[in-house]
This record gives C-alpha cells, sequence and structure tokens, in this order.
C-alpha cells in the first residue's frame, strides 16, 4: 500500500498536535477490537499505520474520535497528591530496602531544603 503522509491527513484535522492525538485514540480503540475502516495487510500493518491511513482516507469520522478522545481524559480520575505513595507492593525484602531508603533519602532532602528557606527567611 502507498504511504501515508501528514500532509495527506491534514485535511481531516486541524493541526499535526490534533494528528497525534486522534491517532493514538484511534490506536487504543483498535487494541481494544474496533474494527478498522480501511484495508490492512492481514495484521502485518502496524496499528500506527492502519490509524493513519484512516484518517487520511477520510472514511473515519474524526469528530467522533475527537469526542472519544475527549471523554477519555473525562473520566480519568486525577490522583491527589496527598494519596501518592512510594510503597512498592513486593514480598521482595530487598525491593522492600531499596524503596525505604529512597524514602528516607527524600524525606531527608526536604528536611535540608525547608532548613535552607528558613535560613534565607532570616537573611532577609
Amino acid at each position: 500500500m502507498a504511504r501515508t503522509t501528514i500532509s495527506d491527513t491534514l485535511a481531516y484535522v486541524d493541526s499535526r498536535y490534533e494528528l497525534g492525538m486522534l491517532a493514538s485514540q484511534r490506536v487504543r480503540d483498535l487494541n481494544g477490537g474496533a474494527e478498522p475502516v480501511v484495508e490492512t495487510d492481514g495484521g502485518k500493518d502496524k496499528l500506527t499505520v492502519v490509524a493513519l491511513r484512516e484518517i487520511a482516507s477520510g472514511k473515519l469520522n474524526v469528530a467522533d474520535v475527537r469526542h472519544e478522545f475527549v471523554q477519555s481524559y473525562k473520566d480519568s480520575p486525577i490522583a491527589d497528591s496527598a494519596e501518592q505513595s512510594l510503597e512498592i507492593e513486593s514480598s521482595d525484602p530487598e525491593l522492600r530496602e531499596i524503596d525505604a531508603e529512597l524514602e528516607n533519602a527524600l524525606l531527608d532532602d526536604s528536611e535540608i531544603v525547608a532548613e535552607e528557606d528558613s535560613a534565607d527567611a532570616d537573611e532577609e
């Protein structure tokens, strides 16, 4: 099959940035079992190539893919920074030890920064 170029796809999207977003969403759809709207080489084509060919062909409803992309980020929960943990869920004692060392190093660094900030504030 002929190569698909960016200029082939720009007639259907507003920018190269949007092309990347829409192609990545379409690849996720194809990975999820969606049927391609263009001919493929029996599994030899990578899904990224198939997605770009679909966009360039004009057969793919770009508005629907755009909507799916936006919805995928609306539905994703945003982790609160207080909920994030450095805890490693492993029974390997060596990994637990490394995790503890890293956590202690991070705590030490934050204490040093806090001390430097208070020293700078005292100087002013």
